[in-house]
């Protein structure tokens, strides 16, 4: 059974407690015996022998000692260890002293002495106070080897004296070891508040973010706590204790019917205050208080976030449709281009010019469905429109084979936009 390392640790607040208690009581038992030495000498033998002067001067010294202790543990928060073992040593031969005048361990002063280590093993550390227990031994033993000198030899007293220098160190040990498993289980519990603070922290944190509403209700139908999506979606005022019925009836009565069946199934409600269509579902808490948890979502986003999913995949499968009919396509426009070589007569070239000009406009539905899938690669500059639009309306009178009187620009406003170069052809080729 080992009671600590030799080392010691930092004195934590709970010790520096422990030891202004225990000076406290040291200061305490001092007055005691002063006072009743000073003011009641009769009810006292020691103060009322001959040497109660003697006593009466001892009292005083222990008393102020105990007081320069108390002040010093409040004050001087240093060197507590130091504090406490010059403490206890005061008190042994303090002790010491006066089981001596009172007769020896006989006279029930003894009792004390265990007290004194009991305190000391609860707020000493490491193998001090086997050191304390030793120290009060000894000071005993001596007292009745130096009272068996001068009366004569007892046997008896001296099996008295072992058996309360056993209860020294039975007693200090005990204390000590009941101290080290208070520490911990103090140091276990300030650890755990600490990971429940932190867990609380993060659970708030993530709760505030969340899309969705969360709102915690009594049983009488009062919201408790709620994040800022529900009282946005509900037009909550930020409040404690509100009627669910004041925001939204249709949720309150939903609550209701659910606190009656208990059923997990989501209820379609709406708040009348912002017109929002709410999906609701409600779940039962482990707290002591029964809450209620109630999942709150706007069915407005759940339908554009699926309307977005339903266009996303429709996006795949028209890029999957476009890069199959590229393949094939190709193969067409290159035995097209193989059949153009012959020469076989202005009718055979006809076709193959019909050909050609399908082909290529296939092409060009091709590359625009593929280009819609790449809509995040825009690059904005600045088109200044006097140079850009000349050259686009020749490029298409060109191609289409047009009058120039077809087409007519007015530059008159704007000349400047900001706008994607390769965009801005194809809105404008189209």
């Amino acid at each position: 059974m080992t009671l600590a390392p030799s080392t010691f640790e930092p004195f934590s607040e709970t010790h520096w407690k422990s030891l202004r208690y225990f000076n406290l009581y040291r200061f305490a038992l001092a007055s005691l015996l002063f006072f009743s030495a000073l003011l009641y000498p009769a009810a006292l033998p020691i103060a009322a022998s001959g040497q109660g002067a003697q006593y009466l001067a001892l009292a005083g010294v222990y008393l102020a000692s105990t007081a320069v202790a108390v002040l010093m543990a409040y004050r001087y928060r240093q060197h507590a260890t130091m504090q406490l073992t010059v403490s206890v040593l005061l008190d042994v031969l303090v002790m010491t002293l006066l089981i001596h005048a009172g007769g020896g361990l006989g006279s029930g002063l003894g009792s004390m002495l265990l007290v004194t280590l009991a305190g000391a093993g609860l707020v000493g550390q490491g193998r001090l106070v086997l050191f304390y227990a030793a120290m009060a031994t000894l000071a005993v033993l001596f007292e009745h080897s130096y009272r068996a000198l001068q009366d004569n030899f007892d046997a008896a007293g001296f099996f008295h004296a072992g058996l309360f220098s056993a209860g020294f160190f039975a007693v200090a040990v005990s204390a000590r070891l009941l101290a080290r498993r208070v520490i911990a289980n103090e140091v276990l519990a300030r650890q755990r508040g600490i990971d429940l603070n932190n867990q609380t922290v993060i659970s708030q944190r993530v709760i505030e973010e969340m899309q969705d509403g969360v709102v915690v209700l009594r049983r009488d139908g009062r919201v408790r706590q709620s994040n800022p999506r529900a009282r946005q979606l509900l037009g909550l005022d930020g409040g404690s204790e509100q009627l669910l019925t004041a925001y939204s009836p249709e949720l309150a009565m939903a609550f209701v019917d659910w606190c009656r069946h208990g059923s997990d199934q989501a209820v379609l409600v709406r708040v009348p205050a912002s017109g929002l269509q709410l999906r609701a579902r409600f779940a039962a808490t482990a707290s002591s208080e029964s809450d209620v948890l109630v999942f709150l979502e706007d069915m407005g986003r759940l339908q554009e976030q699926a309307q977005q999913l339903k266009l996303a995949a429709l996006g795949r499968l028209t890029a999957n449709i476009a890069h199959e009919i590229r393949n094939p396509l190709s193969a067409i426009s290159h035995a097209g281009e193989l059949l153009h070589e012959e020469r076989r007569g202005e009718m055979h070239d006809r076709l193959l010019r019909i050909m050609h000009d399908n082909t290529r406009r296939l092409e060009r539905i091709v590359s625009d469905v593929l280009e819609l899938g790449r809509r995040d690669r825009i690059y904005p500059e600045a088109i200044d429109l006097r140079e850009a639009l000349p050259l686009l309306v020749e490029e298409y009178l060109a191609k289409e084979q047009l009058p120039a009187e077809v087409v007519r620009v007015d530059l008159s406003g704007v000349a400047v936009l900001d706008f994607d170069r390769a965009h801005f052809h194809q809105v404008l080729g189209n």
